[in-house]
């Protein structure tokens, strides 16, 4: 099995199965990925062809098994796959790329933004730190988020999550 992070390329195609994984990996670390939702995302990198006994393992356990039972066997079947647990803060500024893609593209709506998990991160470029200042704490908060009208804040948001996304970014795959 070919290292993941290689970008040769008899190594990318391996390493395009692994992608949803690495993905997973890297909202799981961002606290984006309900653990029930885990047994699914390895069940599908089955389907893919990607194989490992604890992977197996995890694809078999039911949405409503114990939360910790789910993480533990999803950290363990990474490990043994080789596909290594980013830090805390590097996935965070994943997911708020996400969360910025995502809404430019007009898949999240203003609801989905407003979090005040979002305001817990220390943004480290002025794109990602301009977007998280217009995110608000709650959904009831949007209407009075900067005292602006929805429609003037949305727009500054768009254009925030625009610059955001065009921007190197940091995250699996990469």
């Amino acid at each position: 099995m070919a290292a993941i992070g290689k970008t040769s390329a008899p190594d990318s195609l391996e390493r395009s199965v692994y992608l949803p994984l690495e993905e997973a990996a890297w909202l799981y670390q961002a606290n984006q990925v309900c653990p029930e939702d885990l047994p699914m995302t390895a069940a599908q990198a089955l389907a893919v062809g990607v194989d490992s006994p604890v992977l197996c393992e995890l694809a078999g356990l039911p949405r409503h098994a114990d939360p910790r039972d789910i993480r533990d066997t999803f950290e363990q079947a990474l490990a043994e796959l080789g596909i290594a647990l980013p830090d805390h803060r590097l996935a965070q500024r994943y997911a708020l790329r996400r969360l910025a893609t995502r809404f430019a593209a007009g898949d999240a709506g203003l609801a989905e933004l407003a979090s005040d998990e979002w305001l817990e991160i220390e943004g480290e470029t002025a794109e990602e730190q301009a977007f998280v200042a217009l995110l608000p704490p709650c959904a009831c908060c949007i209407e009075y988020t900067l005292g602006l009208d929805v429609v003037a804040w949305e727009a500054q948001l768009r254009i925030a999550a625009r610059a955001l996304v065009s921007h190197p970014t940091v995250g699996p795959g990469i």
